[in-house]
């Protein structure tokens, strides 16, 4: 018995070293952890259950059945995340580059059938050179069953990526399906075809990195969610994101253990400033709205009128989204619209209550817009609200201007309390376009114009640029000082923590893609 002991764990170690120390060693000389490495940092110590160590490729083309090694390229099983239970595969680009071959496709199958079974998450650390191009289709036929599964799971348990490496070709498409992906910084990159393609149909040069790297899907394609400064960032954040998520779409996401105290925030009512048209930093509002340093910014860097991400309010999870004044006056954009409504969408999908917080001037205006399809990309985003079934809170604080009004959860839509503060400014449009329409005539005829214009402009405010008309008619259910709006919000999702909606009855709904 003892032999055969001995060649067990002979196997085990052969299994362990994946392509060998030398491949190994120029993993880490390009600041890459092992696939072994990542799962080690990623889960709870000890807790990491290994399935499918001995698997080998069964190709005997080009010499292929010459060499072999246990696990394929790829690692895979369960184990825990702060107690836990998730489900991992991390690519070994120490043996064929990582390239997927049949047998690594079914590894990864076999783990995302598992965890999906399980209802429980998975997450996927990619580092590969693509499709094994020695097995020819039966490597992009496990591509596909991997995409399939993407899909069967999407919505049902969340799916995280990390890019750690190359992710090219059609293994770019797994991610893309997934609820987030992260990249690291200068070592991995994503694309459909990579930069000597490029050069040879449409003739630009460009790298790897300014084709395809972190920085450029954080900021200019919004692929990525987070770019990170490396490997170690990256799996924090994986470890971030799962905490404030459920299991699975048939659970809430954990609440962290709060004792209620004195819940106003007096700094509210000066946070404003007093020019309406200055912009403000919405970010320093959501912190003296939720739990201490408990913001998960997500796609901070793409579509940055539109402040996104997860927060915790006396330790229960919760998804914020927030027009930013900051920026381009916090405009809804094609972006930002797109970006919005793929998160409310993950938040409903997974029991996450949503809080919106707006100061929306209305849409961007432009040619640019409109032939980039500013109508089915705002779209998209009424349409994400409105089939979210979760409790939705939305606080107006500044502006809440024409078509933007409805977009952004507002009551016609079916947000479940809508406050408002004193210096809500809820109307079709600004006082001063509003009383250029209306009064053109008077203006017009008017001895001096301008000073026309101005009384004009002053009446429409007053009647309209405030948040009291809308209050009257219940579009808003009320108009709050700013320092109570955290107490507010707390007793408002603990009221609504056992809603229940009924939907009709249909296969699926067809958003405006």
């Amino acid at each position: 018995m003892q032999e055969k002991i001995n060649k067990l764990n002979s196997k085990i170690q052969e299994a362990e070293l994946g392509g060998g120390l030398a491949r190994i060693e120029s993993q880490h000389k390009k600041g890459k952890l092992t696939a072994r490495e990542r799962i080690h940092f990623l889960l709870d110590e000890n807790s990491f259950e290994e399935i499918g160590m001995l698997v080998t490729h069964r190709s005997t083309d080009f010499g292929m059945e010459n060499e072999k090694y246990l696990g394929d390229g790829v690692v895979t099983g369960y184990g825990t995340i702060n107690g836990r239970l998730t489900y991992v595969f991390s690519q070994d680009f120490t043996v064929f580059g990582g390239s997927l071959s049949e047998t690594h496709a079914e590894k990864i199958c076999k783990i995302m059938d598992m965890a999906l079974k399980n209802g429980a998450p998975i997450i996927g650390l990619n580092d590969s050179g693509g499709a094994r191009i020695q097995e020819g289709v039966v490597s992009l036929g496990g591509y596909a069953d991997i995409f399939y599964r993407n899909v069967q799971a999407s919505g049902v348990i969340p799916q995280l990526s990390a890019i750690m490496g190359p992710c090219a070709g059609g293994a770019v498409y797994s991610p893309a399906i997934t609820d987030f992906i992260l990249m690291v910084e200068k070592s991995s990159y994503m694309f459909v075809t990579g930069p000597n393609v490029v050069k040879t149909v449409t003739h630009e040069e460009v790298t790897s990195e300014e084709l395809g790297g972190a920085q450029t899907h954080a900021t200019k394609s919004g692929v990525t969610h987070f770019a990170c400064a490396n490997e170690i960032e990256a799996i924090q954040h994986l470890k971030s994101l799962l905490s404030y998520m459920p299991q699975n779409c048939e659970e809430q996401a954990p609440n962290l253990a709060y004792e209620i105290s004195d819940e106003s925030r007096p700094e509210l009512d000066n946070i404003l400033p007093e020019n309406t048209t200055q912009p403000y930093d919405i970010r320093e509002v959501i912190e003296h709205l939720i739990d201490k340093d408990s913001f998960l910014e997500v796609h901070q860097g793409y579509a940055e009128n539109i402040v996104v991400g997860f927060a915790r309010l006396a330790g229960r999870s919760l998804g914020i989204v927030a027009n930013q004044p900051a920026y381009l006056a916090g405009v809804l954009d094609n972006h930002a619209s797109v970006k919005a409504a793929r998160f409310v969408r993950f938040c409903d999908a997974f029991n996450i209550p949503l809080l919106v917080l707006e100061d929306v001037p209305g849409f961007l205006p432009g040619t640019d817009q409109e032939w980039n399809g500013i109508i089915s990309n705002g779209a998209k985003l009424l349409y994400a609200f409105s089939e979210a079934t979760v409790p939705r809170i939305t606080v107006i604080t500044r502006k809440a201007y024409g078509g933007a009004y409805d977009v952004m959860n507002s009551k016609h839509i079916g947000a479940d309390m809508n406050y408002a503060w004193p210096s809500a400014e809820i109307a079709v449009m600004g006082a001063k376009g509003a009383a250029e329409i209306i009064f053109k005539k008077e203006i017009k005829e008017a001895e001096n114009p301008q000073e026309k214009w101005l009384e004009k402009e002053k009446l429409y405010s007053d009647i309209f640029a405030n948040p009291y008309r809308a209050a009257e008619r219940g579009f808003v259910d009320e108009v709050i000082r700013p320092a109570q709006t955290r107490e507010k919000l707390i007793k408002a999702f603990k009221m609504l923590e056992n809603k229940v909606v009924n939907s009709p009855r249909k296969k699926h709904g067809n958003i405006p893609l």
